[in-house]
This record gives structure tokens, sequence and C-alpha cells, in this order.
């Protein structure tokens, strides 16, 4: 496994619609390794595959009780509304206040090609949402309520 660079605002890769899996090959395994490795050691909640360049649709997510692989994603449900402060490992040291649904359902598939349902209220429907937006192209920064602001991240390690 190894950490794969993380592409920035501007690159023009964040602003493709990415493919959808038909298969899940020793290549895109590999791919989902290194995604999980990557985020963990960018400190983040999530990450898109467009992020690390591959235009597939696959993201990871983390938020704090293990990771999730979703393969080919769709929000099949949504409701009520949160406001937070919103980062992306794509726009390093800045956020910005983002509106998005408080509670998401989702459908997916598993390494094992599997279809599952997810469903994730707060901290998981954002970070559902926000890496599902990256699959086809969107940023954090379209929906952006006001400026994008500095972030100053805790060293501790």
């Amino acid at each position: 496994m190894a950490l794969r660079e993380i592409r920035i605002q501007g690159d023009p890769v964040l602003n493709k619609v990415c493919r959808p899996v038909e298969t899940l090959t020793p290549r895109l395994q590999e791919l989902i390794d290194d995604m999980l490795d990557t985020m963990y050691e960018a400190q983040g909640v999530g990450l898109a595959a467009p992020q690390v360049g591959v235009l597939r649709r696959i993201v990871v997510i983390d938020v704090g009780e293990g990771p999730i692989v979703m393969i080919n994603p769709e929000i099949l449900e949504t409701a009520g509304e949160q406001h937070g402060m919103e980062g992306c490992l794509s726009v390093p040291g800045k956020a910005a206040e983002v509106t998005r649904p408080n509670y998401v359902k989702a459908k997916a598939l598993n390494e094992n090609m599997e279809e599952f349902i997810i469903e994730g209220e707060e901290l998981l429907a954002r970070a559902i949402c926000h890496e599902l937006d990256h699959l086809d192209g969107h940023m954090y920064t379209e929906i952006a309520e006001g400026p994008l602001q500095d972030v100053e991240y805790d060293e501790e390690e």
C-alpha cells in the first residue's frame, strides 16, 4: 500500500465525472487500500478517487467509526438540514460554511461488489454528500456560503 498524491483545487481531474466500476480488479482494490492510507495520513474523514487522480466512482469515509468503502454510490433519500464549516483535502488549510442534509440514505457496493444501504446523520451525512459530489466533478467551494476561511490544525504527533 502506498500514499497517493492528493490533487488540489484547480487540477482539471477534479471537475470531471467519474466512470462506474464494473469489476473490482486487483488494481482497483489496491487503489482503495491506498485511498484509505492517504486519507488517514492526511487526517481526513473522506476521500474520493478523483482526488487521487483516478476517475472511478469510489469513495472512502471514516468519521471515527471505522472505514466505509463505497463503490458506485448513489444517494436515495435526504432529510433535514445542517449548517457547518466544511473543508476538503483538495483545498488544504481552508474551510467554509456549507448547508447539507442532516440525514442521508445511500446505496453502494462494498469491496465484494455486494450492494448495501447506509444511513447517516450529521457528520456522516455531510461526508457522504461531500464525497459523492466529487464523483460528479463538484467541490464544496461551489456551494460555500461566504468566503473560504483559513483553518489551523493542531499538530499533536
